[in-house]
């Protein structure tokens, strides 16, 4: 029987939610109980801030614990982009962060013990054209001699030393991207915020932000306070109470199925370096091993955030994606299938700052798991007084051309033709 529930969260149990008494007044309110926000938690509560973390349903329910766990270097724009945009020394530190996250949560995994099944796999990009494998040819040089950080081309013919699947073009090969059990993480960084003595509260949907003498009142579900600062870590969860950030962020669905349990033998095949691997589309599929041996496939099946309907259409359309890179899984069956919600800002970058008074980290476009650790981490320095080199700050956040949009992301389906219409001229 499917299981339309991430197949990660049978693997962990999430500490309980904060009982006592429900706070009046705070110094930081977080906003989403996110790799993000127990981030920053952690960091302020660390400092010596109250801290009370607001989660709309149950603690780590959204984007942080149904991912692929994949910790993965670099930005979802290329260095060329990235280089006319902002200029080589403003790129170089963005993506020398990229690298700076994954160490990061490394750290932390180690100082608090978490166990999530954190290992340096490094991740695979597989061509899905020639000419995208000429473009890895490009990359490799240009991350070689404008970041110091060394990728390997995989030719064509030397593929099966990497991936089970005679569908691509040749590859490229980072080492230093890892992979984790994200909702483990997640787990393990709420139980590192409250140690720190941050308190965190569930069914806590914050419903109005107002500013008021000395900081915020927040009215959520559950009552209301007062906090000196907010910072909102929703993704693409971000709603109405924060106006300014609903604007400037897309909600865009992703969907994952995993298999049953396969064969050692089957399942070394598919990946024998147990990578993170993910194709060379801007539709595309990624993929890896779960520590169980389940292959587990996702991708932007849906462009539209999960429903019961969607989730059931996209794992039939992923199933068949997986076919179509794995015929050799025809016999395996489908155990769980399910969605969640990114967030993308209109230039595809991540970003943190303060809007509006509040401050906020997000926009990570499917690359979240480092970069939200690290940003957490930045912001709760920062809120706590600290003063942080932060590239991601000093990134103009434009919102939507014309100001063609108020949270409602209509334009959906026309970027999700215009985006497979990409990949077929590419």
């Amino acid at each position: 029987m499917l299981k339309e529930t991430p197949y990660w969260w049978d693997t962990v149990t999430f500490p309980a939610a904060h009982s006592g008494a429900w706070p009046e007044a705070v110094d930081v309110a977080v906003i989403g109980s996110g790799i993000t926000g127990l981030a920053a938690a952690r960091e302020l509560a660390r400092r010596g801030a109250r801290v009370a973390v607001l989660e709309a349903n149950t603690l780590g329910w959204g984007a942080s614990s149904r991912n692929g766990g994949m910790t993965l270097t670099g930005l979802k724009l290329g260095a060329g982009t990235l280089f006319a945009r902002y200029g080589r020394e403003l790129t170089r530190r963005l993506f020398a962060a990229s690298v700076a996250a994954i160490d990061l949560v490394e750290t932390l995994v180690r100082e608090e013990g978490i166990a999530c099944d954190f290992t340096r796999s490094g991740h695979l990009e597989v061509a899905c054209k020639p000419a995208h494998f000429r473009a890895f040819a490009r990359s490799a040089e240009v991350m070689a001699k404008e970041f110091n950080h060394p990728v390997r081309l995989v030719a064509r013919a030397d593929l099966p030393a990497e991936i089970g699947s005679a569908i691509y073009h040749g590859g490229l090969v980072d080492a230093a991207s890892a992979g984790l059990n994200p909702a483990r993480f997640t787990a393990g960084l709420a139980r590192a915020a409250e140690r720190a003595g941050a308190r965190l509260y569930d069914r806590a949907r914050v419903e109005r932000v107002e500013r008021a003498a000395g900081g915020f009142t927040l009215t959520t579900a559950r009552g209301t306070l007062t906090a000196r600062d907010v910072f909102v870590a929703t993704g693409g969860y971000t709603g109405r109470p924060t106006p300014g950030l609903h604007r400037k962020i897309v909600p865009i669905g992703s969907y994952v199925i995993a298999t049953e349990r396969l064969p050692e033998a089957l399942a070394r095949e598919l990946s024998p370096r147990n990578r993170m691997i993910f194709d060379s589309k801007n539709f595309l599929y990624y993929y890896r091993l779960t520590p169980d041996q389940r292959l587990l496939f996702g991708g932007r099946a849906a462009f539209f955030p999960e429903t019961p309907a969607t989730v059931r259409e996209s794992a039939g359309l992923l199933r068949r994606g997986m076919l179509e890179v794995f015929p050799q899984l025809r016999e395996a069956q489908v155990e769980y299938a399910w969605g969640g919600t990114l967030d993308f800002a209109f230039d595809l970058m991540p970003h943190a700052g303060r809007l509006d008074g509040v401050h906020y980290a997000l926009g990570y476009a499917g690359h979240g798991v480092a970069l939200a650790t690290y940003l957490g981490v930045r912001l709760g320095e920062t809120i706590g007084g600290a003063r942080v080199d932060n590239a991601f700050a000093e990134i103009p956040f434009a919102g939507a051309p014309l100001g063609l949009y108020n949270g409602n992301p209509w334009f959906l389906p026309l970027a999700e033709a215009w985006y497979r219409f990409l990949d077929w001229v590419s």
